[in-house]
């Protein structure tokens, strides 16, 4: 048996329901009476987006001759000494 043809199917953007406009011209929900064309159109990212995004890359910081660099951490203070130790 063919499926009849109700229109478009939406979710409204206040209450959730699910509702087909039935090719009427003003796609009003009929819990709420919301109508969809007033929805703020936001694109969803679908998982395959956020898998093929490309990571982002961060570029290094070059540091001028002569200039300090100050560390965040005591533990990288540390790590700075031993290396600096190992290096002699």
């Amino acid at each position: 048996m063919p499926a009849k043809d109700f229109g478009t199917k939406f979710l409204c953007f206040k209450c959730t329901t699910k509702f087909y406009d039935m090719k009427k011209p003003d796609p009003i929900c009929p819990k709420c009476g919301a109508d969809q064309r007033e929805a703020t159109v936001t694109k969803s990212e679908g998982r395959r987006s956020r898998l093929s995004a490309a990571p982002k890359i961060i570029e290094p910081v070059e540091v001028a001759e002569g200039a300090e660099v100050v560390a965040e951490d005591e533990d990288e203070v540390e790590a700075d000494e031993e290396i600096a130790a190992d290096e002699d």
